[in-house]
């Protein structure tokens, strides 16, 4: 299989069928095998009904249907388990991105080597509530991530078949795909400025807990993939500082009121001065951070996965 199309769904019935038209359309004119996987992320409306009736009369077009709605990342998840082509492009199902676009993305996959290449919005057609939240997410995960990209929520993706079969997407974590493949080592990331249409059909599904959520997703990824697998050395190392600093004050203040009992001075009491509470406060939470880093460190060295690797390439063996 050359292509597979992953598109995640939630009440879209409307659109599917103009969407797969148009698919059949410019693919059918580029000479490769594909297939298209829609996933509906357990829709209440006649999405299903609409994806059984097109797989019915055409052999490309495949489904996955949720119990429930559980989010654009496992619905990708489960859409890239799913997928055969050696390279899988997602984009959305409501009409904003533009099937004219698929073989531009193919082509800088297959011809020109890209590991990844996302897609860039540079004219949208979406509400100031929408962009303005969407810039200043998309200026954070640059400056935390280090992948130098202008649209990283950007649906329209493509990706080599290796890419999405050794990532997981979870959460809402499809936000930071390009970090998660540039994490596991496909450093090869490339930008295509794309097409945004408005929407035809229905509403859009964005709110401002999206962009709150995203960025404590941000933060979530950015902690588990640089000490994910050594916790010890986050909690243990910031324990241990918190620790140091308490004790360092509880030794500061015996030491004044050693030396003020030496010159036969008045000396305040320890337990009077506020830093003494401050430094058994930091003591106790650096005893506290180290013990949760040891722990954690337990828990990964026991872990099902502890000792899976990706393994890019072998030699005689």
């Amino acid at each position: 299989m050359d292509l597979s199309i992953v598109v995640p769904l939630y009440n879209e019935h409307e659109s599917l069928p103009l969407l797969v038209e148009q698919l059949h359309r410019v693919i059918g004119g580029m000479g490769v095998t594909y297939e298209i996987v829609l996933v509906d992320d357990g829709s209440n409306d006649r999405s299903w009904e609409v994806i059984t009736g097109l797989a019915g009369q055409d052999a490309h077009v495949k489904g996955i249907r949720f119990g429930r709605n559980y989010g654009k990342s496992p619905a990708l998840n489960e859409g890239f388990r799913a997928s055969q082509g050696a390279v899988v492009i997602t984009m959305d199902a409501d009409l904003q991105d533009d099937p004219e676009e698929v073989p531009g993305l193919y082509r800088m996959v297959c011809a020109e080597g890209f590991d990844l290449v996302s897609g860039w919005k540079k004219e949208r057609h979406d509400p100031l509530s929408k962009t303005i939240p969407t810039r200043l997410y998309n200026w954070a995960t640059r400056r935390v991530s280090g992948v130098r990209l202008h649209d990283f929520n950007c649906g329209l993706k493509a990706y080599r078949g290796e890419v999405v079969h050794a990532i997981e997407v979870y959460g809402e974590m499809h936000r930071y795909i390009p970090f998660i493949a540039y994490r596991e080592g496909f450093r090869r990331i490339g930008e295509k400025v794309v097409k945004h249409h408005p929407r035809r059909f229905g509403r859009t599904k964005f709110g401002l807990d999206r962009f709150i959520n995203g960025f404590l997703d941000l933060m979530t990824i950015y902690f588990v993939y640089r000490f994910g697998r050594k916790p010890m050395h986050f909690f243990g190392a910031l324990g241990t500082l918190m620790f140091v600093f308490g004790f360092g004050a509880t030794f500061w203040l015996v030491a004044d009121k050693l030396l003020h009992l030496w010159r036969h001075r008045p000396a305040p009491l320890v337990s009077d001065q506020a830093l003494f509470y401050v430094a058994l406060a930091a003591m106790v939470i650096g005893v506290q951070l180290f013990t949760a880093g040891f722990v954690a460190q337990l828990v990964e060295r026991n872990g099902a996965d502890r000792d899976r690797y990706r393994i890019a390439d072998k030699i005689g063996l």
